[in-house]
């Protein structure tokens, strides 16, 4: 955890400096805020003027000067209320454009992340720091933010009307109130480890139930139903559990302003009767000093009732902040950085190593932001390559070689341990990302599709293109035939995560999805796996048209693929051991290819 973030006040302040929103029109909003607080306190001064100066006139009552001070205070009134509403509308608006930003701001800093951060954290607990943590600050700042500005302004203007009556009745006042002071001060740590608890606790809430209905099938073809509800019961009874445990310190603090509170009356009316004796206090002057003092209590109740709220808020703005603080290991350079040379792209790999850290860069053990541990195990060890532009080239070799790590480095989803990867003689550290996503395309083995039609996906790359195009583009793919068969043709939707076609059908859409993006350098990784054979011949069609002409790396499941590349490098144990044409190295049959091309064709057979 940040340093700047380990009190509530540092989070507050950090979370302002980083909401510039928030402050916009801030001035205006205290002065409606002072202005609706300063008017509650024209009914006690009524009171005091009515009794002094109207009821107990000298020559009698004076009926023309009470209508007078009634006729005024309703004037003020009517003015408090005016400002009272023009102060929410403006907190309203302002927070909500503020919490927008927030949110936008810390879903673009997560996307930024490494692929390592994303798959290290659940993605639930990731969800929740946009969602109902974001939420927690909102609700907060459009309720307790409203009555602590009118509380603290209540506070402020009936302290000073109280000391132009009696400076020693407001010192017994305050006095009574001291303890509470000292007590809020103690419980204030307490409140923010507790709900830092809470927010955490509704991270892990939200994962067990994202992981529950995504994996909906999986639990019901292995019959773990039980199990399944047994873990969600564990999550929602330790969000019980430390809820409870906030709220029983928040009603402490709430219960010792009660107390506070009885003190404080009991006190002024002992002390003002007898300073009414003495000649010191008028009648008018005692009755609104007690109307005052109803003032004063009301808001100190309420603001340790809010203190609960905003120590809810506070521990969701912190773990906004603290995702905000993990410094991204792949960061685009930006301006300072380099657009890919027009024309075919080639690849240098210079001795490049890479080793997963043992725990997430960024990420100590505790799940705060630390320096980066020591890495683990190398998975790819000294690769020095190059292919040429236009070629074909599939990569082959046992799983857990490191041919997706290979993948990943070249798109840029990590960075190498050691060593530097170079597209077109340009260090991809140097390349801007617009122009590497431009110019660079990664389809991956599950194809992940959108909850949407298969034209709004396949559109997705170049949301420009007519339907008339998008056809054009599958018939070009040699798909014209698959999509005239579905229901609805480019209008058929996938479902969630692509659900509603199969796995060889997503493919084929994600193969159409980058064939309309016209990279100049294509990355399938095992984009042909787990189909069907009569899929695998659409497949294979499509693949042929998608790489042609451009450079493609293929990470190969299949070996038919390698069959048909220009080129096979042959990885094993993070190593490259061979390399040539498929005609080539089938030829040396006791090589690590050769071992793999029998493995295939015996897989093939059966």
């Amino acid at each position: 955890m940040s340093t700047d973030t380990a009190t509530a006040w540092g989070t507050i302040r950090r979370g302002l400096t980083q909401s510039p929103e928030l402050r916009t029109g801030l001035a205006g909003t205290l002065a409606l805020a002072l202005v609706a607080t300063v008017g509650r306190v024209a009914v006690p001064v009524a009171i005091q003027q009515a009794v002094d100066y109207g009821l107990r006139a000298p020559g009698g009552p004076d009926v023309g000067r009470i209508v007078t001070v009634v006729a005024a205070t309703v004037a003020v009134l009517s003015v408090t209320v005016s400002c009272a509403y023009l102060m929410n509308v403006r907190l309203y608006t302002v927070s909500e454009r503020a919490l927008a930003g927030v949110r936008t701001r810390a879903f673009r800093h997560i996307h930024d992340l490494s692929m390592l951060h994303q798959q290290a954290e659940r993605r639930g607990s990731l969800v929740s720091r946009v969602t109902s943590d974001v939420d927690q600050i909102s609700q907060f700042l459009q309720w307790g933010g409203v009555i602590l500005l009118v509380s603290f302004g209540q506070l402020t203007v009936t302290t000073l009307v109280m000391l132009a009556y009696s400076w020693r009745l407001t010192l017994v006042v305050y006095l009574a109130f001291a303890p509470l002071v000292l007590l809020i001060r103690f419980l204030q740590k307490r409140l923010t480890a507790a709900y830092g608890e809470v927010r955490a606790r509704v991270g892990v809430l939200l994962a067990a139930i994202g992981e529950s209905v995504v994996g909906a099938g999986v639990i019901r073809a292995y019959g773990v139903q039980r199990r399944t509800v047994a873990r969600l019961d564990t999550a929602i009874e330790a969000n019980r559990t430390a809820q409870f445990r906030a709220l029983r310190t928040a009603v402490l603090s709430f219960a010792n302003g009660e107390v506070g509170a009885g003190l404080a009356t009991a006190a002024v009316v002992v002390v003002g009767v007898r300073l009414g004796v003495d000649g010191s206090l008028s009648v008018g002057q005692l009755t609104a000093f007690l109307f005052l003092v109803t003032m004063f209590i009301q808001p100190v109740q309420i603001m340790t009732e809010v203190l609960n709220e905003a120590q809810n808020a506070v521990a969701g703005w912190r773990r906004v902040l603290d995702v905000q603080d993990i410094e991204p290991d792949v960061a685009d350079p930006g301006d300072a950085g380099r657009d890919l040379p027009p024309g075919p792209i080639d690849i240098r790999f210079a001795h490049v190593s890479y080793a997963y850290p043992a725990t997430v860069p960024g990420r100590g053990p505790s799940g705060t932001s630390e320096p980066a541990p020591s890495s683990g195990p190398e998975v790819l060890s000294d690769i020095d390559l190059v292919v040429a532009a236009q070629t074909r080239v599939a990569m082959v070799g046992e799983t857990g070689s490191g041919k997706t790590t290979f993948a990943k480095l070249l798109t840029r989803l990590m960075d190498p341990t050691r060593g530097t990867v170079s597209l077109s003689g340009v260090p991809l550290p140097e390349v801007r990302f617009g122009s590497l996503r431009r110019r660079v395309v990664m389809v991956p083995q599950d194809g992940f599709l959108f909850d949407a039609s298969i034209a709004d996906n396949v559109r997705f790359a170049r949301p420009e293109l007519s339907d008339d195009e998008l056809y054009l583009a599958l018939a070009e793919l040699g798909l014209a035939d698959w999509l005239d068969g579905l229901p609805d043709g480019l209008r058929t939707p996938v479902g969630e995560r692509g659900e509603a076609l199969s796995v060889g059908e997503r493919q084929l859409v994600a193969l159409a999805r980058a064939y309309v993006a016209d990279p100049d350098l294509l990355v399938l990784d095992e984009a042909t796996s787990a189909v069907d054979p009569a899929t695998e011949v659409r497949l294979q069609r499509a693949l042929d048209a998608v790489t042609r002409g451009r450079t493609t790396v293929a990470i190969a499941h299949r070996l038919s693929t390698a069959q048909a590349a220009d080129e096979v490098i042959v990885v094993d144990a993070g190593r490259v051991v061979q390399r040539g044409p498929h005609a080539v190295l089938v030829r040396e049959p006791e090589s690590v290819y050769g071992r793999l091309y029998a493995s295939w064709l015996e897989q093939t057979r059966s």
